[in-house]
């Protein structure tokens, strides 16, 4: 396994390209455990989503709290009973464990989300089905 850590124990990258390595996330259990970005604590994802990308669908039984900040761009979040429209540079928004929700982008999107803990074997399948 190659080690992503520098000796000095930093690592610099640009969210970018790292995230499209893990569909977009940047941190969390799901890294190998001597990278620096391998955490069981807290997900770290740069979303980058074209004008009219949906979430292909809801979370059921969510286990995690998430923060959810837009970076540029329109972006709609979706809970039950209510909508929340995230439309300038650092509107935000923060759900608790068991909100289920869903998302759209509105327009080209750039958001952060950050989520705890980090939950083994949980993943959403893309579009595709995978």
């Amino acid at each position: 396994m190659e080690k992503v850590m520098d000796a000095d124990g930093v690592y610099v990258g640009k969210a970018a390209p790292d995230a499209a390595a893990d569909r977009g996330w940047l941190l969390g259990h799901f890294k190998p455990g001597d990278d620096l970005r391998h955490s069981d604590e807290v997900e770290i994802k740069w979303g980058v989503h074209p004008a009219g990308e949906r979430r292909v669908r809801w979370t059921d039984g969510e286990k995690r709290t998430a923060l959810l900040v837009l970076i540029s761009g329109r972006f709609r979040l979706e809970f039950p009973g209510r909508d929340v429209v995230l439309c300038e540079q650092g509107d935000y928004v923060v759900w608790g464990r068991g909100v289920d929700h869903s998302w759209c982008a509105e327009q080209e999107s750039i958001v952060l989300t950050v989520r705890w803990p980090s939950v083994p074997g949980y993943r959403v399948p893309d579009a595709s089905g995978a």
